[in-house]
């Protein structure tokens, strides 16, 4: 594949890419990071795609275990340096993708789901099937099922809790 080839085939996925960076990264700085890195692992792994398979299914697999692995290793370093205030970062540069106020919440709440647990529910969230998830994270059609449940229990639960907090929050403001 040449690099117009590759330009191309990035542009025609960079939904996909930006999704899966964005589920990982809430800093603006850290997606770039993360979108070029996938970039990367793709443009090096294209020799070993097998085109048996979805170029979805492939792309999501990198895509997922580079925002991962990005993800662990920010999350050890984190300890090391001050973070910058996200929304100091936001004022300075918020590309109008930003999510709406709804949506940041669930996004709040999906932070606290462990790394596989995100990646799948990205995956359902994008309209993809179980068996296309098992392959994509390597477990079983019936697990996806079962993780899929108690995923959107423990989401709904998070996300009860966050709107009666904002609530409070609001309420006592208003006192």
């Amino acid at each position: 594949m040449s690099q117009d080839e590759f330009n191309s085939f990035l542009k025609r996925h960079a939904g996909l890419i930006y999704k899966v960076a964005f589920t990982y990264c809430r800093n603006p700085a850290d997606r770039e990071d993360v979108i070029q890195e996938i970039a990367i692992q793709l443009w090096k792994s294209l020799d070993r795609y097998d085109d048996r398979f979805n170029e979805t299914t492939w792309i999501y697999r990198i895509a997922i275990n580079v925002a991962i692995s990005f993800h662990r290793r920010e999350r050890r370093h984190s300890q090391l340096r001050k973070s910058i205030d996200d929304a100091s970062v936001g004022m300075i540069a918020a590309p109008s993708t930003e999510p709406n106020h709804g949506l940041e919440l669930l996004m709040h709440c999906v932070e606290d789901l462990a790394d596989m647990e995100r990646a799948l529910i990205l995956l359902y969230l994008e309209g993809t099937d179980h068996a296309t998830i098992a392959e994509i994270l390597g477990i079983s059609v019936s697990n996806v099922g079962t993780k899929l449940q108690r995923i959107k229990t423990k989401l709904g639960a998070a996300l009860k809790g966050r709107l009666k907090q904002n609530t409070g929050e609001e309420s006592n403001g208003t006192r």
